[in-house]
């Protein structure tokens, strides 16, 4: 019987290849924080049924929220919230087809921290403002 000779094919690439950059970075990023909001969406729930399951817990579930921990994990989930929004965005204007070239895609990963973090101080402060 002959042997099969199997063709040489090409290897997958993978993180050992590619060179970092910032929209892999942000790739990764707006998946993680994909899987944050499911954490803080659980969180804002719980609230919700301490709300409706009279004023004890409401006030033990104000009491956790305005505790330096509460504001903190509060802070990073309105982070995390406007982050994954700007990625949205961001694959929003590339399904319009823009943004493409490497230049663009840089600019646009890297702004998107940016323009998260502003977004996140903008919201708390207005909110501290009108409180």
């Amino acid at each position: 019987m002959a042997e099969v000779k199997q063709a040489a094919r090409p290897l997958s690439p993978h993180l050992q290849i590619y060179r970092w950059s910032w929209t892999m970075a942000m790739s990764i990023a707006h998946r993680a924080t994909g899987v944050a909001l499911y954490a803080g969406t659980v969180l804002i729930a719980a609230w919700l049924v301490a709300a409706a399951s009279g004023p004890a817990a409401f006030d033990t579930a104000q009491w956790i929220a305005g505790s330096l921990l509460g504001r903190l994990v509060l802070f990073l989930y309105s982070f995390v919230l406007l982050h994954h929004m700007m990625g949205g965005l961001r694959h929003f204007v590339w399904d319009m087809g823009h943004g493409y070239d490497p230049q663009t895609r840089m600019n646009m990963a890297k702004y998107s921290i940016v323009a998260s973090g502003g977004l996140t101080l903008l919201v708390w402060l207005v909110a501290y403002a009108v409180r």
